[in-house]
């Protein structure tokens, strides 16, 4: 919900006033959609710590090549006792097609990582965004935090002054989006993720506000999937839209396990190792690296109980309070298949078992996320 500040009220309100007297063309295209041009209406944001960039470290760093994503083969896997492929693949489009499974959607596109990176770049530039993580060694790209303009009412003040006051709106909402390109063995898979942040109120006053994280919105990603297809090879966006909606809901397939910090998700390596990548780029993380190879993401986290809290002020640090803890923590998570399950473990970043509070909610967050 957009949160009305004084200053913004005052001001509409006189907008309101000449709106009785003033007639501008209605400039507003009713998509759903619309981050074109939002970057210099939007206000630079205050966001916590876990959701910044962190400068990379060498530790981590990818060891040459294009994309350090590891290409494994990938078998059919036994379900039930029937033998499945990987998804389901109910179309190609040209050089790129949808698949699914269950909740999880993905593109899976015939050209190399090398090909298929530049035309993705092109695809978030050309819609308004600008890209905070730009690496195509790690096959890795994260747009700025930008405002969906598609949300803002067209109610009469703003369909009469147009822009003489729409630089006043503002939806209370932002939107990322982070795409992850893997190499397969027959082409690229695409991973597309959305995280939002919502405006609240943080005194009862109600005269300052700060941005908190807010849930994935699984239907935007679903849009954006079926633009980016579109942009990648389907003929049209509502032929590409048809593609990608649809996918079965799947029933709980993850539950915590009495070790410290651990997982059980009831799908074959192969498949537990796409959910979980995708639950981690939904879920908040940062995914410096990975290697598929051995089952490991690498990822830094915030803990949320201390992420929002303000730092202490002048005179309080004079007297000697500190601060929360905000520095984001590496971690490890692990992957290791046993038959149609896969382990999913949180680990120190020495490899060492997570056994503190963070792990925990780590795991937590991890099995909401892949239910």
């Amino acid at each position: 919900m957009p949160v009305a500040t004084p200053a913004r009220c005052a001001v509409l309100a006189l907008a309101a006033t000449l709106a009785g007297c003033s007639s501008i063309d209605n400039f507003l295209s009713g998509d759903k959609i619309d981050y074109r041009n939002s970057a210099s209406k939007t206000r630079a944001l205050e966001v916590p710590p876990d959701l910044t960039q962190l400068a990379r470290d060498p530790r981590y760093a990818p060891q040459g090549g294009v994309i350090s994503a590891a290409a494994t083969p990938q078998t059919p896997s036994l379900q039930g006792g029937v033998l499945m492929q990987s998804a389901v693949v109910p179309s190609a489009l040209g050089k790129v097609r949808v698949e699914k499974q269950g909740q999880l959607r993905w593109l899976v596109a015939e050209a190399p990582p090398e090909v298929i990176y530049p035309e993705i770049k092109a695809f978030w530039e050309e819609r308004g965004f600008k890209l905070t993580t730009d690496n195509p060694q790690a096959g890795v790209m994260e747009t700025d935090w930008v405002e969906n303009r598609a949300k803002l009412p067209n109610d009469l003040i703003r369909s009469t002054l147009g822009r003489l006051v729409d630089r006043l709106y503002d939806s209370g909402e932002r939107d990322r989006f982070r795409t992850r390109l893997e190499r397969g063995p027959n082409g690229t898979e695409i991973y597309l993720s959305h995280r939002g942040l919502e405006e609240i109120y943080t005194n009862e006053l109600k005269d300052n506000t700060a941005w908190r994280p807010r849930n994935s919105d699984a239907q935007l990603e679903s849009e954006m999937l079926a633009r980016l297809l579109a942009r990648l090879g389907a003929q049209t966006e509502a032929t590409a839209k048809s593609a990608v909606a649809g996918a079965p809901e799947a029933p709980a397939k993850a539950r915590e396990l009495a070790a410290p910090a651990t997982m059980e998700v009831d799908e074959p390596f192969d498949r537990a190792w796409r959910r979980v990548g995708l639950a981690l780029d939904r879920g908040g993380f940062t995914v410096e690296d990975r290697d598929r190879s051995a089952g490991l993401f690498f990822v830094r986290y915030v803990d949320p109980k201390t992420a929002g809290i303000d730092e202490p002020n002048f005179f309080a640090r004079l007297f000697g309070a500190k601060g929360p803890d905000k520095n984001p923590v590496r971690y490890r998570v692990t992957l290791k298949g046993e038959g149609a399950k896969t382990v999913v473990a949180v680990q120190t970043s020495a490899g060492a078992p997570e056994t503190g509070d963070a792990g925990k909610l780590i795991v937590s967050r991890l099995v909401r996320e892949l239910r």
